[in-house]
């Protein structure tokens, strides 16, 4: 592995907090680039607070979101942290915020005063619900954007039950597709040598990946509900008990299916296409978990892969990160944090290569305690 990631050279100022704009942030650290996360002097973060659990005074959710940066304070109302900022931005090449729309105004940092100190600048502004239309000063918190954005009508075991996905969602799509956008708009800039301004909100990341449940609605005028652990347009895919638990399948094929039904001797009339599958599916959910009713979900994940139908066991957080699978794929990195010594993070989830050969970054920071580089970056500025 390399010891910088291909954004190396980049530098992003982070004037974000909680979740989305971190998310994006580390993301592009990352990738290789230096970000300095501007934060509120005393708290920081609104997410250093946000706990238990803590590990010592640290908060496990601030940890999630903050590798790979560096992190001073500044008091964006002070004349002189102002001008602090300024200088940075006058370096940087990508500026994050998710302020509320007007804010960055208020503190006289708007958008064509950044663009004049710099006109290379890239700035990435999340938002809740957007930057303009009838609802677009509304605050952004990942639970309501899931409901106001249809997911949590599409989650739960029924139309009755709807549930907020277990992570939240909503800020991580955002930072994801703010991420996304900068480094589109680094690419533009290297041929026009001018930066712009990338703009996404909660609402529009959530909305971006109803992926077929927003063609169901926008095409063929069905309203897709909450159906629990099973695929509204496939069969069978899902969830399915059997002798000590439950396992997952995946029949995404006429082929896999005719398999499926000959390894475990299937029932299968009036089931033949999965369109008749998906009609009579309360019927095909009854007569498989039948037939698994006898095998444990060891023998049973045995039996499916014998037969090549995909499947899977539902694993709990700590069979993720002690799996061997985990680990192999780069999904934890150990850095040495400050004041809490070692620390085991999960990690990125990109890799890259140069033929044959790792390059994805190996350097990665930990997540920095309050002001922790502070006297450095004016050290720097100061240069």
């Amino acid at each position: 592995m390399r010891m910088h990631g291909p954004l190396n050279g980049v530098l992003v100022v982070d004037l974000s907090r909680a979740l989305a704009g971190p998310h994006a942030t580390m993301m592009l650290g990352d990738l290789g680039a230096r970000v300095i996360k501007v934060e509120a002097p005393g708290r920081g973060d609104d997410t250093r607070g946000w706990g238990p659990p803590f590990a010592g005074d640290e908060s496990t959710y601030f940890l999630s979101a903050n590798r790979n940066k560096e992190s001073i304070t500044l008091d964006l109302k002070d004349d002189a942290d102002r001008d602090v900022v300024l200088r940075l931005i006058e370096r940087a090449d990508v500026l994050v915020e998710n302020f509320r729309t007007g804010v960055l105004d208020r503190l006289g940092l708007g958008l064509d005063l950044l663009r004049e100190r710099n006109p290379r600048l890239v700035v990435l502004s999340i938002t809740g619900f957007g930057h303009d239309g009838p609802e677009g000063g509304r605050a952004g918190y990942d639970q309501i954007a899931q409901g106001e954005a249809g997911l949590m009508s599409l989650t739960g075991s029924g139309p009755e039950d709807p549930q907020r996905v277990g992570v939240p969602i909503g800020d991580l799509l955002a930072g994801m597709y703010g991420a996304y956008g900068v480094v589109a708009a680094l690419h533009e800039r290297s041929a026009t040598g001018v930066g712009c301004i990338v703009r996404t909100s909660l609402l529009a990341a959530i909305v971006g990946v109803h992926a077929f449940q927003g063609t169901r609605y926008t095409v063929a005028d069905e309203v897709g509900v909450a159906q629990g652990n099973h695929h509204p347009s496939i069969a069978p895919y899902g969830l399915f008990r059997c002798a000590d638990g439950a396992v997952q399948i995946a029949v995404g094929s006429e082929g896999l299916w005719e398999r499926f039904s000959a390894a475990f001797e299937l029932a299968t009339d009036g089931l033949t296409t999965n369109a008749d599958r998906v009609a009579h599916r309360d019927r095909l959910i009854a007569v498989i978990e039948a037939a698994f009713s006898g095998l444990t979900s060891a023998e049973l994940l045995a039996k499916l892969a014998d037969a090549g139908i995909p499947a899977g066991r539902v694993r709990s957080m700590d069979e993720v990160y002690t799996w061997d699978q985990t680990a192999s794929q780069g999904l934890l990195i150990d850095v040495e944090h400050s004041t809490l010594g070692p620390l085991r993070l999960p990690g990125p989830p990109l890799r890259f290569f140069d033929g044959s050969q790792e390059t994805t970054r190996g350097d990665h920071r930990p997540p920095p305690t309050l002001d922790e580089h502070g006297a450095s970056i004016r050290a720097w500025l100061d240069e």
